[in-house]
């Protein structure tokens, strides 16, 4: 979901810089809320595992340039169900900048455009968990509907911002229009197969009684909504 480097250019990077700023200010929030309910060490811990997992998904797993931008695995969904939505966004402003400070840094000038595209999706599957999924219900207990929901809300939340970027920046020509078309096919893959990834990370924490109530993990993830 890299935006490709000129896309969006000149005084139309502005945009970019204030959705950056809510996105940031949104996490803020998130933290804020997530160190009064688990205390400040277990935020840290969970969000150094998140950025470690950015990293990766962005680094060592496949990645592929495709129209307007490049189709990565980034398994927004497993990270939220995991560590929670503080950790979850935390971890992928962070992944995202430890990517381009050391190993992209023609990226580092899109980074508010990127970071906003991972972030605003990541708020609405906050939203819409909250409407799926009852309060009697750990994640460890959720069902292919569900977790299918939950996915396609991120990933298809991450092809709407590129799609965004993309017009935005470029207009509704013919190549762009091609360009965007072909980026949102490839992500349907990877839309599909983030379901069954997530259920098979919440059948192996279900086996795990052991990070039942450790730091490292969303408390959601064993226990019931207080």
């Amino acid at each position: 979901m890299h935006i490709e480097p000129g896309i969006v250019s000149g005084a139309k990077m502005l945009l970019s810089y204030g959705t950056a700023l809510t996105a940031f200010g949104l996490t803020a929030k998130f933290a804020l809320d997530g160190m009064k309910r688990d205390g400040i060490g277990a935020l840290l811990i969970r969000s150094l595992l998140s950025t470690m997992l950015v990293f990766c998904f962005f680094e060592v797993f496949p990645h592929h340039p495709i129209g307007v931008s490049e189709v990565h695995l980034i398994l927004g969904t497993t990270l939220f169900l995991l560590f929670g939505a503080p950790a979850a966004a935390i971890g992928l402003a962070g992944g995202l900048l430890v990517q381009g400070i050391f190993f992209a840094p023609f990226d580092l000038a899109q980074y508010g455009i990127n970071v906003t595209t991972l972030l605003a999706p990541l708020f609405g599957i906050h939203l819409l968990a909250k409407k799926i999924i009852p309060e009697n219900t750990a994640y460890v207990d959720l069902t292919y509907a569900q977790t299918l929901q939950l996915s396609v809300a991120y990933q298809g939340g991450i092809v709407a911002w590129v799609a965004f970027w993309a017009f935005y920046g470029q207009g509704f020509g013919a190549d762009n229009l091609a360009s965007v078309g072909s980026f949102g096919l490839a992500y349907m893959s990877v839309i599909l197969v983030e379901p069954l990834i997530d259920l098979s990370v919440l059948a192996g924490a279900k086996a795990l009684h052991s990070l039942k109530g450790s730091m490292f993990v969303e408390k959601r993830l064993y226990q019931a909504a207080a």
